[in-house]
C-alpha cells in the first residue's frame, strides 16, 4: 500500500514516526496465550510495524508486549498507537518527552450501514461523513487512552471538521480530561483508505 504509507508519512507531525507491517516471528515477551493462528499473525504484523516504527524514530527496537488491558506496552520513554487493516498493518511512534499520547486509525473507504449511525454519530453530527467520524473518534479514543486508560463510547466526544483537519470535543470529562477539553488530528483520504491520526 505504498500510496497509503506516503499518504500517511505526509500527514505526521514532526517527531512521529510511521512503521508498516511485515510478517515476522514474535519476539520473547510477546505471547498471546490461547490465541488462534490469525489472531498470532495479526499480532505479531502489529509489533513489527511498531518496531519498524522505533527504527524509524531512530531508536533501537524493542519487544512490545501487551498490557493486561490488551493494549501495547511501549518501551520506556515511547509512545504510538497501531492499527490494522485488511491485512496490512502500520504503526505510528514518538517519545513521551514530545508526545502524551498518539492514534491512529485505519479504514477501507467503504460506507458505514444507517443501522450504526445511532452508536456512532451524536446529533449534531448527522450530516457529516458517517466514515470521517468513525475514524477520527478512533484515533482520538486511542490518543487519550494511553493517559487515561478509560474507556468510552462514540458519544463522548464530538467531532467537526475544517478541510482535513479535525477536532474532538469531550462532552463528559474523562480521567485528566474535562468536559470541553479538545483533541486535535488530521484525516488522510487515498483511493481505498481514509485514516486519521490524532496527537496529545
Amino acid at each position: 500500500m505504498p500510496d497509503l504509507a506516503a499518504a500517511l508519512r505526509a500527514a505526521l507531525p514532526t517527531g512521529v514516526a510511521l512503521g508498516q507491517g511485515s510478517p515476522q516471528p514474535l519476539w520473547p515477551g510477546e505471547a498471546v496465550p490461547g490465541a488462534v493462528p490469525a489472531r498470532l499473525a495479526e499480532f505479531a504484523l502489529g509489533r513489527s510495524g511498531a518496531r519498524a516504527a522505533m527504527r524509524a524514530l531512530g531508536l533501537a527496537p524493542a519487544a512490545i508486549p501487551m498490557n493486561p488491558d490488551r493494549s501495547p506496552l511501549w518501551p520506556d520513554g515511547v509512545t504510538g498507537s497501531i492499527s490494522h487493516c485488511a491485512g496490512s498493518c502500520f504503526a505510528i511512534a514518538g517519545l513521551r518527552a514530545d508526545f502524551a499520547g498518539l492514534g491512529l486509525d485505519i479504514e477501507p473507504m467503504k460506507q458505514i450501514e444507517p443501522d450504526l449511525w445511532p452508536v456512532i454519530l451524536r446529533a449534531e453530527e448527522h450530516g457529516l461523513e458517517p466514515l470521517a467520524v468513525f475514524v477520527a473518534k478512533e484515533a482520538a479514543y486511542k490518543t487519550q487512552y494511553s493517559i487515561t486508560g478509560q474507556l468510552f463510547d462514540f458519544q463522548t466526544l464530538s467531532v467537526t471538521f475544517c478541510d482535513n483537519s479535525f477536532t474532538a470535543a469531550f462532552q463528559q470529562a474523562v480521567g485528566r480530561f474535562a468536559e470541553g477539553d479538545r483533541l486535535e488530528g488530521r484525516l488522510i483520504r487515498t483511493p481505498h483508505h481514509l485514516a486519521a491520526i490524532c496527537t496529545i
